[in-house]
């Protein structure tokens, strides 16, 4: 790979794992976060040189795709670079290696937002647009499509958002739900199994005090779950596992 990358060296530790000490999907959504706001403050497009401007990234989408076990005491390198910019969207890529080999890869999708009118703004309005060296150089072939469940999902569980779930725009940030969803799933469903890729989008911010209730639907291809708050949809997750694992 040829161009612009920002890279970061994580070591897995045991709370970035679940039960079977097994990477978690919040884990890698965790460290993909902290790579691109990084870059972005490289690039000269950060949280601190937007919010003066008054506006934001908000993510709307993150696919993800998981090519063997990842474990405690593994030490990753993330690396992640943006793409060009079309119609609004931002879109980053990411590619998760450990010991030179690919583990992991994600693809997401940004948004940059008017923070006092909430309207999507157009790259323009970034003072580092003209001069970002981007790169169209694409990790995966993300399918940014998730499922809407209407009727069709068996509600699981509800809970209520809390102060420790906020970042700093004040509403629930994009890496906890990925443990929310998880928690849709039985121990038992998740001891010879582990995930193989996960898709998950976000349609509306949640806010501290609001209670989350989880759908859930089983398919040929993998689980669909969906968050709603008073019956809107706010969030929704696609996982498949490999259903051979036995860790």
């Amino acid at each position: 790979m040829s161009g612009y990358s920002f890279s970061k060296n994580f070591s897995v530790l045991y709370a970035d794992c679940d039960h079977k000490d097994e990477v978690r999907p919040s884990a890698l959504l965790s460290f993909a976060q902290e790579v691109a706001g990084q870059s972005a403050d490289e690039l000269g497009f950060g949280y601190k040189d937007t919010i003066g401007d008054r506006c934001g990234f908000f993510i709307t989408t993150t696919c993800c795709e998981i090519f063997t076990p990842i474990r405690v005491g593994d030490l990753l390198t993330v690396s992640t670079w943006p793409l060009t910019p079309r119609h609004g969207i931002f879109e980053r890529d990411y590619e998760v290696k450990r010991d030179g080999e690919r583990v992991a890869a994600l693809a997401s999708r940004w948004c940059l937002v008017d923070l006092d009118t909430q309207k999507i703004l157009p790259p323009e309005r970034l003072k580092a647009h003209p001069t970002c060296p981007y790169r169209d150089e694409k990790i995966i072939t993300p399918d940014w499509s998730l499922p809407k469940l209407r009727e069709e999902g068996k509600e699981i569980y509800s809970m209520q958002t809390h102060l420790s779930h906020y970042d700093h725009f004040r509403h629930v940030n994009n890496t906890k739900y990925a443990d929310f969803f998880m928690d849709c799933f039985l121990e038992e469903e998740l001891e010879k199994r582990r995930v193989k890729s996960f898709r998950i989008s976000y349609a509306k911010q949640v806010k501290a005090g609001e209670t989350l209730t989880f759908y859930r639907k089983d398919t040929e291809d993998g689980t669909a779950l969906e968050a709603r708050v008073n019956g809107d949809a706010t969030t929704r997750f696609f996982v498949t596992f490999d259903e051979s694992a036995n860790s």
